[in-house]
């Protein structure tokens, strides 16, 4: 780009940290200028007030007004402003105030400057597309706001396991969830119905399918007459575009026991099973179980604790996230189970770990 299209503050108590995003930034490439540094909250919602940014950058843990108020006040005053969170570690109730205020990303420190840059893109291309949308269309009410968002992350989780059935079902489920609230004008269905496009165009890059990308996300007038006639001509797009990438799928030469790892290691901390796998890369579990141990001297039931365990041991190892939190956050609803899995894998429980006890932790012999 040759010209700054966009502004970004940085906000983080430390100098250094938001030294080291001014370095890693592709600025002048993604036409972005930091416009101003903030060591707190309440500093930044003043920058904010001064130099009108579309970005923002921020820590979670500051001291007087943290990442939690920041992103709070935000969301309420400021909701076009895009905001990608910095954490130090992976701590649980950061991560559920991110997804709640609806942060664009969520970022560990060290800070990757690949995702950094791939997050500040999403950023950019979100804020092109919102501002070719009509200004006459009317937010949702703040009612629907977080159900809108559930939404959102279940229909890209159907999406990208290939569930055409249950996606159908899900937006089913939306045109109920509109019947019951207060939208009911063009100018507000067209909003619910440009966001979800947007969405669909994400999906699309990150599934290779970016043939699919010329489609308007601006719905025509036709499809905001009624909540049936929106929801239908959004399911519409979104099946079109699944059935494309399951015929990519299916049609494929053989089995790419890369791509199945790689998918793995995604979505470790979901349920998933062989059955889904062997779904998702159309094969059956039981070809599936072989060539995967064959390849991988592992099955997969064994590889997704592997997955598990490792991200575990590492928040265990950090004192401030309770277990509790740390079970959930690996898949497991059970607390006893997590407890169980996870002395079986090291020969040590949670506890011992952390105490210390043992200086070395190896997993035990299955």
């Amino acid at each position: 780009m040759n010209k700054e299209l966009y502004k970004v503050l940085l906000v983080d108590d430390e100098p250094w940290n938001r030294d080291i995003l001014r370095n890693l930034g592709e600025w002048d490439e993604l036409g972005i200028s930091v416009c101003g540094e903030a060591e707190d909250g309440e500093q930044a919602i003043q920058m904010v007030k001064e130099h009108q940014p579309q970005l923002i950058i921020t820590d979670m843990r500051m001291p007087g007004a943290d990442g939690v108020a920041l992103l709070q006040l935000l969301s309420s005053q400021y909701p076009e402003i895009k905001v990608i969170v910095v954490s130090g570690y992976d701590d649980f109730n950061y991560a559920k105030n991110a997804l709640r205020y609806r942060a664009a990303d969520y970022l560990l420190k060290p800070v990757n400057p690949e995702e950094l840059n791939a997050a500040l893109a999403k950023c950019t291309r979100e804020l092109a597309n919102a501002a070719s949308a009509p200004d006459a269309w009317e937010a949702y009410p703040a009612s629907f706001a977080a159900e809108f968002s559930l939404f959102q992350q279940q229909a890209r989780l159907r999406f990208n396991d290939l569930n055409l059935p249950s996606l159908r079902e899900w937006f089913q489920q939306l045109e109920q969830k509109l019947e019951r609230s207060e939208l009911r004008r063009p100018r507000q269905l067209g909003r619910v119905a440009y966001e979800l496009q947007n969405l669909l165009n994400e999906l699309c890059i990150s599934n290779g399918l970016s043939d699919r990308l010329e489609e308007a996300a601006i719905p025509p007038a036709a499809a905001l007459t009624s909540i049936r006639e929106t929801v239908e001509w959004i399911t519409k797009a979104y099946e079109q575009a699944l059935e494309q990438l399951i015929a990519q799928r299916k049609y494929k030469n053989k089995l790419n026991l890369e791509e199945v790892k790689q998918y793995m290691e995604q979505h470790c901390m979901e349920m998933i099973t062989l059955e889904q796998l062997a779904q998702i890369f159309f094969v059956s579990k039981e070809y599936l179980s072989k060539a995967f141990k064959k390849e991988y001297d592992v099955n997969v039931t064994d590889y997704v604790v592997q997955l598990r365990m490792t991200k575990a041991r590492e928040w265990v190892m950090d004192e401030q996230i309770p277990f509790k939190h740390i079970a959930e956050m690996t898949g497991y609803e059970d607390v006893s189970y997590f407890y169980r899995v996870f002395k079986k894998h090291f020969g040590v429980s949670p506890g011992e770990m952390r105490k210390g006890q043992h200086k070395e932790f190896n997993p035990s012999p299955e």
